[in-house]
């Protein structure tokens, strides 16, 4: 039986559009995981080669010989593995990932038929919000196999919810895997039966109060950050959430992520990115797996898509408007 490869390809790649707080923290976690080269553009003039030259100078002391570049030129994201879309504005106090919509879609629209101009075999990873709408606009403007689009927004979420189930229970975080479909927004749903502690669902371990009070922090979780930051929005966890697919991707891993991916007949639901549990590897997405979900879920996870579907029709009517 073949193994896993431990390592990526010498030469792998990644590219990061945006060189904000998301995008700088994940090129850091790429390098000193020691996954792959990374390329860091962004348009605000001096500052991805400020970080890339800072992060460079970090290499004797991390101990890893990967590479970054920082620039502003698209050219120089030539033949990358892995496109990362971080561009775009960030939420402030008071506003939610849907005000986010006008401004974001025009930004990533451009973005991504620039990146995949430059490598067109790149595996598109999309983690602006409103996250499904933007990896939806993104698949469009790319020209992409559907497949080879994904969206980092389930990932971030089991994250978020499987510390609160860990601080809760006063476990090791290493022991709790949990899983969150639907929109990444308020409208997501984490699945309690699909949440286990050494494989015990979380429904034996914990009251019916207790478990929905952790689903409330958990889709309200970037929000929380938000309003106790007041200038800025979370990115540590949305990094390493990002670097996990990164991972997945260039590894060939094909590890079992909820993440959002372009639904065809799953779930009843068809023409959308949408968190689901997916198989990512060097493919991109190969599978998508059909949980068994009580009716209620069910319901809950058609009325996220239902919101996620109105938002792409107002984002490519603005489009539209614009053009």
């Amino acid at each position: 039986m073949a193994l896993m490869p431990t390592t990526a390809p010498q030469a792998s790649r990644v590219a990061i559009i945006g060189a904000g707080n998301v995008g700088s923290t994940l090129g850091q976690r790429i390098l000193e995981k020691n996954i792959a080269d990374v390329i860091l553009l962004d348009i605000e003039a001096g500052r991805p080669q400020g970080l890339a030259l800072d992060l460079m100078e970090a290499r004797g002391v991390e101990d890893h010989d990967r590479t970054i570049m920082g620039t502003a030129d698209y050219a120089d994201t030539h033949g990358a593995d892995v496109i990362v879309i971080t561009a775009g504005l960030s939420r402030k106090p008071g506003m939610s990932r849907d005000d986010l919509l006008k401004v974001n879609a025009q930004i990533i629209t451009e973005v991504t038929r620039k990146a995949i101009a430059q490598s067109p075999q790149a595996v598109l990873i999309v983690v602006t919000n409103p996250l499904d709408v933007m990896t939806y606009l993104a698949w469009q403007a790319s020209g992409l196999p559907p497949e080879r689009v994904v969206g980092m927004a389930g990932v971030l979420d089991a994250a978020r919810f499987e510390t609160f189930i860990a601080l809760e229970l006063k476990v090791s975080i290493a022991n709790v895997n949990a899983m969150v479909l639907g929109g990444h927004g308020d409208l997501m749903v984490p699945l309690p039966r699909y949440s286990t502690v050494s494989g015990i669902p979380i429904t034996e371990l914990m009251d019916a109060q207790t478990i929905e009070r952790l689903i409330e922090r958990t889709r309200n979780g970037g929000a929380e950050i938000v309003s106790l930051m007041q200038a800025g929005s979370a990115y540590f966890a949305p990094a390493s959430s990002a670097c996990l697919m990164v991972e997945s991707i260039l590894f060939n891993r094909s590890r079992i992520l909820p993440a959002a991916a372009y639904l065809q007949g799953q779930y009843d639901l068809s023409d959308l990115f949408l968190g689901v549990p997916t198989c990512l590897n060097r493919q991109g997405v190969t599978q998508v797996l059909e949980l068994d979900l009580r009716e209620d879920d069910y319901q809950a996870l058609h009325h996220s898509a239902r919101s996620v579907r109105q938002n792409i029709e107002t984002a490519q009517a603005l489009l539209a408007s614009a053009s």
